[in-house]
C-alpha cells in the first residue's frame, strides 16, 4: 500500500510539473509587451566649476534600463515584456517632429529628459495628448502650477519642496535667521523665490538679501570678494540659491562670519545622493555603479521611478491601457517602493511624485524631510512644496 501511494505521489507531481511546463509556455507566448520610450535632447553642458566635476552625458537613460531590468524580472512572472527604446535629438532637432515621427505611433510611454521649454511644447502636440510623459529632468514649480499639463507626471521633487526640506530642518535646528545670496540666473531667482516662500511658510526670517554680481573665479578673487560681500547683520545661516554652480562653492569658510552654507551648496535638498545608504539603498547604489561605472545622479534615480511607476501600474492593472494606467497611479492604492522608508505617491492635482527630500552635505547624509513633528491630515509628505489648497495646477 505504501508503494503504491509513493508512485500516485510520483505521478501526481509529474503531472502538475507537465502543466506547469504547458502553463508557462502558453504564458510566455501570450507576453503582454509594454513599450517605453525614453526621448531627450543634447544640451550644451556648462563650463565644470572644477576639474574634480566628471562631465556625466547619460544621465537619465541608465537608470531607465536598470529599471527595465527590474520591471522584466517580475514580468516572467506576469506574463509581461517591457521594452525600452531612447530617442536623443540633435541640439539643433525638432523635438516634436522627432515625437511624431517615432515615438508616436508605437509607445503609449514617454519618459523625458528635456528641459523646461521643451516640455510643455511636446505636450501639447496633437499625437502626444494621448500619451503619459513622466518628466526626469525638470524642477521648476511652474510646470506644477499654472503651467501644468494633465498628460505629465513629475518626478523630482520641485524647488519649493526641497526649499520646504531645508526649512524644516534649519526650524529644528532653530537657525531662524537667514542670509539670502543670489545667483545672476533666472534659475536662481526661481529657486530664491521658493526660499522666499518656505522662509514665509515655516515662520523663518530672511535678515538680509544680496545678489552675487563678483568674479566666478576663485583662484583671483574668491577669498577677498567673499568676505567683504558677507559682513551684513547677524545671521545664523548663509542661503545661496546657485543652481548652475558658478560661485556657490566658493562661499563656504570664506564668509566674514563663521556661518553654515545651505540651498544649492553646502547643505543641499535633493532626490538622491550618493550618501545614501538607508532603506536598501546600498543595493541599488552598488547595482547601478557595477553597470555605469559611476555614481547615480538625481536623473538617473528619476528616471528609475519613472519606468518603475509604469511597471508597478500595469502589473496591477493587468492592462496596458494609458487611461487606466494613470487613473491608477493618481489613485490611493498606488505605492512605489523608492528606497527611501515611505511608499512613494503621485499627488492627483498636480501629478508631482510625492517622495522624501533628503538633506545632503557633500560626504554625508544629514537628515530626511519630512523631518519629524511635521504633521499633516493626510500625508507627512505633502509637507513638502505645494498642498492641493496652495496648488495653482488646473486639469
Amino acid at each position: 500500500m505504501r508503494s503504491i501511494n509513493l508512485h500516485l505521489q510520483a505521478i501526481v507531481k509529474i503531472l502538475f510539473i507537465i502543466q506547469m511546463i504547458t502553463v508557462g509556455i502558453a504564458y510566455g507566448k501570450a507576453k503582454q509587451v509594454i513599450n517605453i520610450a525614453y526621448l531627450t535632447q543634447e544640451q550644451e553642458a556648462p563650463p565644470p566649476m572644477s576639474n574634480l566635476d566628471p562631465l556625466i552625458k547619460d544621465k537619465g537613460v541608465l537608470g531607465a534600463e536598470l529599471a527595465i531590468g527590474d520591471n522584466n524580472t517580475t514580468g516572467e512572472f506576469t506574463g509581461q515584456q517591457f521594452v525600452l527604446k531612447k530617442f536623443i535629438v540633435p541640439k539643433d532637432g525638432n523635438v516634436v517632429a522627432v515625437f511624431d515621427k517615432e515615438i508616436a505611433d508605437k509607445f503609449h510611454y514617454v519618459v523625458s529628459g528635456l528641459p523646461v521649454d521643451q516640455l510643455n511644447p511636446l505636450a501639447d502636440s496633437d499625437k502626444a495628448k494621448q500619451k503619459l510623459i513622466f518628466d526626469v529632468a525638470t524642477i521648476d514649480d511652474g510646470l506644477r502650477n499654472e503651467l501644468c499639463r494633465k498628460n505629465v507626471l513629475h518626478i523630482l521633487p520641485g524647488r519649493a519642496m526641497r526649499a520646504d526640506a531645508l526649512a524644516q530642518y534649519m526650524l529644528k535646528k532653530r537657525w531662524i535667521k537667514w542670509f539670502l545670496v543670489i545667483g545672476p540666473l533666472q534659475e536662481d531667482r526661481l529657486f530664491a523665490d521658493a526660499i522666499r516662500r518656505a522662509a514665509k511658510r515655516f515662520g523663518i526670517k530672511i535678515v538680509e538679501e544680496k545678489t552675487w554680481e563678483h568674479t566666478f573665479d576663485a583662484r583671483r578673487t574668491a577669498q577677498s570678494d567673499v568676505a567683504v560681500f558677507t559682513q551684513v547683520d547677524d545671521y545664523d545661516v548663509l542661503v545661496v540659491a546657485d543652481e548652475q554652480g558658478l560661485f556657490g562653492e566658493y562661499l563656504d569658510y570664506r564668509t566674514w562670519l563663521p556661518r553654515p552654507v545651505i540651498g544649492t551648496q553646502g547643505l543641499i535638498a535633493t532626490a538622491w545622493h550618493r550618501t545614501h545608504e538607508q532603506w536598501g539603498a546600498v543595493q541599488i547604489q552598488s547595482r547601478f555603479k557595477e553597470r555605469a561605472g559611476r555614481w547615480m545622479e538625481e536623473q538617473d534615480y528619476a528616471a528609475y521611478l519613472a519606468v518603475r511607476a509604469i511597471g508597478e501600474a500595469v502589473t496591477r492593472t493587468r492592462s496596458d491601457d494609458v487611461n487606466r494606467v494613470k487613473d491608477y497611479m493618481l489613485s490611493d492604492q498606488f505605492a512605489l517602493q523608492g528606497y527611501k522608508g515611505n511608499p512613494l505617491s503621485f499627488r492627483p492635482w498636480d501629478g508631482q511624485l510625492r517622495q522624501p527630500v533628503l538633506l545632503a552635505a557633500p560626504r554625508s547624509l544629514v537628515a530626511v524631510a519630512p523631518v519629524e513633528g511635521f504633521l499633516h491630515p493626510k500625508t507627512e509628505l505633502d509637507t513638502l512644496g505645494y498642498d492641493q489648497p496652495e496648488s495653482k495646477c488646473k486639469w
